[in-house]
């Protein structure tokens, strides 16, 4: 998603605050379950601007040498038509976690903030609920960044397309786009990050174990998504749960292993 300048304005790599951000004691946890079985995507529904749920003309989404690659040989020019590939089931309460790189060029005609831009969308409307011409899904967006040049470039950085959120302090935060205090990764190095979903409760980001990010109480509401159904789009109405997507918005991207394990 686009980002705001002022996100990036006066961030650092606080590693030390960001440990001290404690995570909620949960119950029992299941074991990690794939929803990616590194040869297929049984289970996992494209959705492209532009498009019904289902068919992905370009071929963007695919499985190659044991990833999903996200690539953009079959189009002419990006020209907005952003992606994203839904896992078939909704969740609510949950550790999900994604390794990702990036790789390549960016495609023709991709929008100049979507370089090394990519994420997964959680709390989101299923596929088949979004307009032919929507852009993004009413969803929570992890937003996955990569450097170039000396510009720092915080990876797993919070978006909300049609949403709002709750800062830990209490405070509501309609602003698009909260930084992570996580690194810049400037080379096609794979990544891990990790999200701790706790239904309308709070929901914590991290990276090489350390929370980068903390917030709870995820709401419909604001702007940044166009084309959707004004039906599906409540303002105010509490998010605790929805669907999984990873996005396509203009970058080569390759995912390794996307696994989930539930919170009792």
């Amino acid at each position: 998603m686009p980002r705001r300048a002022s996100v990036l304005f006066g961030v650092v790599l606080a590693w030390a605050v960001a440990a001290v951000v404690a995570p909620r004691a949960f119950a029992a946890e299941t074991a990690w379950q794939p929803l990616f079985d590194g040869k297929t995507l049984d289970g996992w529904t494209p959705k492209i601007r532009g498009h019904a749920a289902g068919i992905d003309p370009y071929g963007t989404f695919r499985v190659e040498d044991g990833l999903i690659s996200v690539g953009y040989e079959g189009y002419e020019r990006f020209e907005n038509h952003f992606g994203h590939l839904f896992y078939h089931r909704p969740y609510e309460r949950y550790e999900l976690l994604v390794e990702y790189r990036f790789v390549g060029e960016q495609a023709r005609g991709g929008p100049r903030w979507a370089r090394k831009n990519s994420g997964v969308m959680f709390h989101s409307q299923s596929p088949q609920s979004m307009g032919i011409d929507q852009d993004f899904p009413i969803s929570l967006e992890a937003q996955f960044l990569g450097g170039f040049g000396t510009r720092m470039r915080p990876t797993l950085n919070l978006c909300t397309p049609g949403t709002h959120v709750e800062l830990v302090t209490g405070e509501l935060e309609t602003k698009h786009c909260i930084a992570a205090e996580a690194p810049t990764v400037a080379d096609e190095s794979w990544v891990i990050v990790i999200l701790r979903v706790d239904g309308h409760g709070r929901i914590e980001h991290r990276v090489n174990d350390a929370t980068v990010l903390a917030y709870q109480h995820p709401v419909v509401g604001g702007g940044v998504v166009s084309g959707f159904d004004k039906t599906v789009k409540v303002d105010g109405t509490p998010l605790s749960g929805g669907y999984i997507a990873l996005q396509s918005e203009s970058h080569p991207v390759h995912f390794r292993r996307v696994m989930i394990r539930l919170l009792d």
